[in-house]
């Protein structure tokens, strides 16, 4: 059976021909109220996210994902190997909130925030206007023979994606080993360190791919969330839409003709301009109605309103609105749905708190040594030995420390030194002896209690088995 004429776009995707060659894509340079709102967000989250690396919170790095060495700052607060459950709830819940507003309002993630889409719209792009001029000029820059004009243009295009993709790596990468091991790399020199010198050129490389030119292929083919909002979209989800209703109405599209009485002829609003197709970053036509390469940037809405109101008809054509809108002229509701997305949503954010109120700053591991049993000693004395580990999640060093037994009477031997030193985002680690009196234990194995001090204060408690004879209950 053949596909109808207006489904056949689904059967391919724009930015590949029908010989199975590369498609560029040259959209037109957008305007509008639209553009320039995207244009103050975009600044916003590209200033945000130069900056976050070099801003601390009390000492911490306001944003860090140092996989290597599993540590993570997320706003300012520090989180540790022994806190990867707290991180991994606070990735669940950017998920469910991306999730929620994909249901509500379908792709604003990509048009908006997605810095995919900032970067190639709002920097790169841009660049290609200042240098290769707009849509036309573009496809005729792309024709031509490799002249002097094209030479010199392709170059200094070329240098300047470079040095943005460079630039960019290197933010990523302070993103990765803290922005003070970056500047500290820097001051050294590049050749100080060279396994990091070839990972910055490698993550350059691949950003001067995507941006020169892979561009919006990763959104059409790479990125799973434009597959995802497939499954999460319905009827009342609000997209960017083309109001096939008014734009087609009775006898169709049909191109604008001057002092025509429009209305009474029955055609749609719709003139058949193609300005939504030739300003669209993915190179679809919208009218044909959602689809999965529509990363909702609003760029057809600003080009569809200046045309509409340069031929006198109604602004709005296509506009944020859901399918039931546009059909049925019903408002937004809050579905159930919604509101299943939104409890699951609310109550990871209240675990999430909850453990954070109740995460100390510094963690206490205290075990038996492997593969040691207890040891007799005079005066009925039993003694265990074991390894501790004190990680120190703040920003200042904690001095003087020891520790003491809280729920037996007994006494704590360090192999090197009683007081000791953690320094401040470090640990420290050792090996100590536990020595009780075999007739305050109740059994075979018993739990202990110990307190862990600095300058005589509690800082943190922890347990640990004890083992001692069975003669002894």
């Amino acid at each position: 059976m053949e596909t109808p004429t207006n489904e056949k776009f689904r059967d391919a995707i724009g930015t590949i021909n029908e010989e199975g060659k590369r498609a560029w894509v040259y959209p037109k340079k957008p305007s509008g109220k639209y553009y320039t709102y995207r244009k103050w967000v975009s600044y916003g989250l590209l200033i945000f996210l130069f900056s976050a690396p070099f801003i601390k919170i009390n000492g911490n790095q306001f944003l860090l994902f140092n996989v290597l060495e599993r540590r993570f700052n997320i706003f300012g607060a520090p989180f540790w190997p022994q806190d990867f459950h707290l991180f991994v709830i606070s990735m669940i819940i950017g998920v469910i909130f991306v999730t929620l507003f994909t249901v509500a309002f379908g792709r604003i993630f990509c048009g908006w925030i997605c810095p995919q889409t900032i970067f190639m719209e709002m920097v790169f792009r841009r660049i290609e206007y200042w240098i290769d001029g707009d849509r036309g000029k573009q496809i005729r820059l792309a024709k031509q023979p490799w002249n002097a004009e094209k030479i010199r243009k392709r170059t200094i295009k070329w240098i300047l994606f470079f040095i943005i993709s460079f630039l960019i790596a290197n933010i990523f990468l302070a993103y990765l080993i803290g922005s003070d091991q970056l500047l500290r790399y820097i001051i050294d020199g590049p050749f100080q360190h060279v396994s990091t010198l070839v990972s910055l050129l490698i993550f350059t490389a691949v950003f001067y791919f995507v941006f020169a030119w892979f561009r919006e292929q990763v959104c059409i083919i790479a990125c799973p969330y434009g597959r995802l909002q497939g499954v999460l979209l319905d009827s009342k989800s609000i997209v960017v839409a083309y109001d096939y209703k008014r734009g087609e109405k009775e006898a169709g599209r049909a191109k604008f003709k001057k002092n025509e009485d429009r209305p009474s002829t029955g055609k749609g609003d719709c003139i058949d301009c193609f300005q939504c197709v030739h300003v669209c970053p993915t190179g679809i036509d919208i009218r044909n109605g959602t689809q999965l390469e529509c990363v909702n940037c609003t760029a057809c809405i600003d080009a569809c309103d200046h045309i509409m109101e340069n031929v006198n008809l109604p602004k709005g054509l296509i506009r944020y609105a859901s399918e039931d809108n546009i059909a049925k002229k019903a408002t937004f509701k809050f579905t159930p749905r919604l509101k299943g997305y939104s409890a699951v949503l609310i109550i990871l954010i209240g675990v999430f708190l909850g453990m954070s109120f109740l995460r100390n700053d510094v963690e206490a591991n205290i075990l038996r040594l492997p593969g040691q049993l207890y040891e007799r000693k005079d005066n009925n004395i039993i003694s265990n030995v074991y390894t501790y580990k004190l990680v120190n999640k703040t920003t200042s060093a904690i001095e003087n420390v020891h520790f003491e037994l809280l729920s037996h009477k007994g006494t704590i031997e360090l192999v090197t030194h009683q007081n000791f030193i953690v320094p401040k985002q470090g640990l420290a680690e050792g090996t100590l002896f536990i020595e009780v009196n075999a007739s305050a234990l109740s059994g075979d194995k018993d739990k202990l209690k110990i307190g862990v001090y600095s300058n005589n204060e509690l800082i943190e408690t922890t347990t640990a088995a004890f083992l001692g004879p069975r003669s002894y209950k």
